[in-house]
């Protein structure tokens, strides 16, 4: 069996509320769609699915929210990790990636209706998302991309300073864009609430039913776990990162990227009035990125990606993170520890929007959402609804193409740009004459 990092250790299992009841496959089920994967996109697909009036059964290996949707960092940040809006129109074509960009910059006000449609209880707060420039010349970049994102109906704004400070708390930034559709919460607890939704739609949702094999049979796909049998018109095969089978070469399509996350212990109030007064999701600006929010406890969780030694040195990393916490705001207390650190995994590829497989005739898979976890799984069901409906190649929002595996240099691209983006943005800083972070 595939090993993937411990899932209960994480902060997310210690506060969400409890998962539904539901228990594995047994026996033969019928259905027109069978999802495979219990993340944000299999739950979202399904719960899309059951609106437009399709039987659906959802297959998920362990407990919905098992993978990256139930141990990532929390942030919704409805845009394009890589792409500027018009490097991705050139990539995909301006009429498919207008469709694409509608989508993903209305992932977290998608993500907001199913929470209110739902009642999903999961510390959901819709307050923004701030960008920020350690360093002047990092300006001009920011402009470009809050005038890029206003081009397409986002709430987009540059701040300057004065504003950066009041609604960070920090005076290390120049200035920064601020995302006012950017939210935040606790994954695990809105993956559980999904789940809850796919059952409230009527869908049929089976855990700790690993799938073995699908094949075709006639006009008919069979799905295959160790004690039942799905019998479909078609398939979705969502399990992205945390793919354990199922589909030969399925795993190969994408790389395996982990990522590190921490949490705080609770801090004061006062100190929180002072730390990210706005309650948003932050992000220091750099490209070897530091991202962090707070939870509903008031702890501050953090995320980066692990290079060299940090990551594989516990203590260091520990002592690196508060160190990078403590160096932007010097307000929260010395005694501030790590209460929780745990790690998951991505399934990263090269050119980090999502890519959906062609399988067969009525069967499609879709992986490489790159860390875009909670506004990209949450707007790709509407897509794979499209495509279980019928809709023609040329109208989906991103390209079916055929099964590939990911490029080899892959398996070491993804650290040597984290290096290299460290390396451009310590230029920046000493060009400019300012203070690099601790640990740059």
């Amino acid at each position: 069996m595939t090993q993937f990092s411990p899932f209960d250790t994480t902060l997310w299992h210690a506060t969400a509320t409890r998962a539904p009841d539901t228990g594995p496959l047994e026996g033969t089920v019928r259905t027109d769609v069978c999802v495979v994967g219990g993340g944000y996109t299999g739950m979202t697909s399904a719960i899309e699915l059951r609106r437009r009036g399709h039987e659906v059964v959802l297959l998920e290996a362990q407990e919905a929210g098992f993978g990256g949707s139930g141990r990532n960092a929390g942030h919704c940040t409805p845009t394009f990790s890589y792409y500027s809006l018009e490097e991705l129109r050139t990539h995909l074509g301006t009429e498919r990636a207008n469709r694409l960009i509608a989508r993903q910059t209305k992932g977290a006000d998608m993500a907001a209706e199913f929470i209110r449609d739902f009642q999903i209880s999961c510390e959901w707060k819709q307050n923004g998302y701030f960008q920020g420039a350690l360093s002047p010349s990092r300006m001009d970049g920011i402009r470009k991309k809050a005038d890029s994102y206003a081009s397409v109906g986002c709430p987009s704004t540059v701040v300057d300073a004065a504003e950066a400070r009041r609604l960070t708390g920090s005076d290390r930034f120049f200035g920064g864009w601020l995302l006012k559709s950017g939210g935040h919460l606790n994954p695990l607890g809105y993956a559980r609430g999904l789940a809850r939704a796919v059952l409230q739609e009527g869908a049929q949702l089976f855990t700790r039913s690993k799938v073995s094999k699908v094949e075709r049979q006639g006009d008919k796909w069979h799905v295959r776990t160790d004690s039942g049998e799905v019998i479909a018109d078609k398939v979705i095969m969502a399990t992205g990162a945390y793919t354990d089978g199922g589909w030969n070469g399925l795993e190969k399509t994408y790389r395996i990227q982990k990522v590190m996350l921490a949490a705080t212990s609770i801090l004061p109030e006062d100190v929180r009035a002072q730390v990210i007064p706005f309650d948003g999701t932050m992000h220091d600006g750099r490209g070897d990125i530091f991202v962090y929010k707070y939870n509903a406890e008031g702890r501050i969780v953090a995320s980066m990606f692990p290079v060299g030694k940090r990551g594989r040195d516990l203590e260091y990393t520990r002592q690196m993170l508060m160190d990078r916490l403590r160096w932007l705001h010097p307000q929260v207390p010395g005694g501030t520890t790590w209460d929780y650190f745990w790690t998951g995994e991505l399934d990263m590829q090269r050119h980090t929007i999502p890519r959906l497989y062609d399988l067969g005739p009525g069967a499609l898979a879709c992986t490489g959402l790159s860390g875009r976890g909670v506004p990209t799984g949450t707007m790709l069901g509407g897509i794979l609804a499209d495509w279980a409906e019928g809709t023609a190649e040329m109208d989906l929002a991103l390209p079916v193409e055929r099964l590939k595996a990911a490029p080899p240099y892959m398996s070491f691209a993804p650290e040597m740009m984290l290096r290299w983006y460290g390396i451009k943005d310590n230029f920046s800083a000493r060009r400019d004459g300012v203070e690099l972070p601790p640990h740059a």
